[in-house]
Parts: structure tokens; C-alpha cells; sequence
């Protein structure tokens, strides 16, 4: 983590993981499909893959396994499976970098996502971890998106009001976060969503925030 005095920060750069940072489709669909395959249950529907996509991991499998005797044991096997695996088939979104290291020395920066005790290893990974300053995920709050608790404990960790804010997304979910938390909303490659601002280059992010 970079070193910093919050207090002189006047604005912050929130990001989602999963559809802004990575394309996160095929590691989701094939970590779940592996969780099934343990059980002896067939694939998850294509039905099920925008779910996946958006929701907790908690939330996912009990959608995946809902109906069957295996709930609380995939539960289980959820947190002690080594992601490693899986982060193989993430794809890094272009112009991240480039991103994070333009805004890094004007903005704090921060993740809001649904992911549990995978986005810490995601970000390692990829060599990522220390542009952001904070990481929330679906672990470190009691109401998960798109309950704005996540969004809220950032502007209080920043001291900073919701208009001081940014969140990039991608998803109906993050849309309905900035919503909750009056932070303004920019919709990365979906222009479905009522956003503040739509992007489909994530360096075209760096003028709005200025």
C-alpha cells in the first residue's frame, strides 16, 4: 500500500472488480462449474452466469445449490478452494494501468466489490495491489452491494463527502450502489445504464475526474 496522509485527499476514484478491471466471465464460469463438478452436479445455465457475475460469492453458490443436499458443505469448500487456479482465465481490461498510474498521484483509490477472499490474490497477481489504497469486499461489510455500506465505509476511511467520489461499474448492481451512496457513477461499456457518465476506454475515465 502506497504511503499517504488521507486527510489531504479531496477526492477518490472507487473501482468494481469484476467486468471493470478484469474480464472476469470465463474464471467465474469455470470456478463455479469445478464447485459443481465436486458435488457431482451438471454445469451451470447460461441463466445463471450474469448472477454469478454480479452477486457474492455466498450468494452464488447458495443460487447454484439451492435444491440440493450440498449447500453448507460448497459453502465450505468455497473458502478454503485456492483460487489460483482460476486467475489464469481473468482477463486485465486494456488502459488499466495506464489508468491507475495516472490517477494515483492526484486521487486516493479504491474497490468496491462483491468478491470475497479472492480480490486480494486477483490484484497480486496481476500487480495491482498497491495502487489502491483500500479494498472492500463482500467480507468486510454486513450488507454487500448493492447496499451502499461498501461505497459509505470508503468516503468515511477518505474523510470525504459522497460528492468528493467517483465509482466506476459496469453493472445494474453498481448502479444502484452509486445511487444509494450519492456518489457519482461512471458506467464502463454499458450505456443501458441512468450513469452520470459512460466510457468504453478506461483511460477516457482520467478527464472526468479532474
Amino acid at each position: 500500500m502506497r504511503d499517504m496522509n488521507t486527510s489531504k485527499r479531496t477526492s477518490v476514484v472507487i473501482f468494481d472488480c469484476d467486468g471493470v478491471m478484469f474480464d472476469s466471465r470465463q474464471a467465474n464460469i469455470n470456478f463455479y462449474n469445478h464447485m459443481l463438478k465436486q458435488f457431482g452436479l451438471p454445469p451451470m445455465s447460461e441463466d445463471s452466469v450474469p448472477f454469478v457475475h454480479m452477486q457474492t460469492a455466498d450468494e452464488s453458490v447458495r443460487h447454484l445449490f439451492q435444491g440440493t443436499p450440498y449447500l453448507e458443505q460448497a459453502q465450505a469448500y468455497r473458502m478454503q478452494m485456492d483460487y489460483g487456479p482460476f486467475i489464469k482465465d481473468m482477463m486485465m481490461e486494456p488502459g488499466l494501468k495506464d489508468l491507475l498510474k495516472a490517477l494515483a498521484p492526484r486521487f486516493g483509490l479504491a474497490v468496491a466489490t462483491n468478491r470475497s477472499n479472492t480480490i486480494e490474490p486477483v490484484l497480486e497477481s496481476f500487480g495491482l495491489r498497491g495502487y489502491f489504497d483500500l479494498i472492500i469486499s463482500s467480507l468486510d461489510v454486513q450488507k454487500p452491494k448493492p447496499h451502499p455500506e461498501s461505497i459509505l465505509k470508503i468516503l468515511d476511511y477518505f474523510k470525504i463527502t459522497p460528492q468528493n467520489a467517483f465509482y466506476v461499474g459496469d453493472s445494474a448492481v453498481d448502479d444502484e450502489t452509486a445511487k444509494a451512496s450519492g456518489v457519482c457513477f461512471i458506467s464502463y461499456k454499458n450505456r443501458a445504464l441512468e450513469a452520470d457518465y459512460h466510457v468504453n476506454v478506461l483511460m477516457d475515465i482520467v478527464p472526468l475526474v479532474k
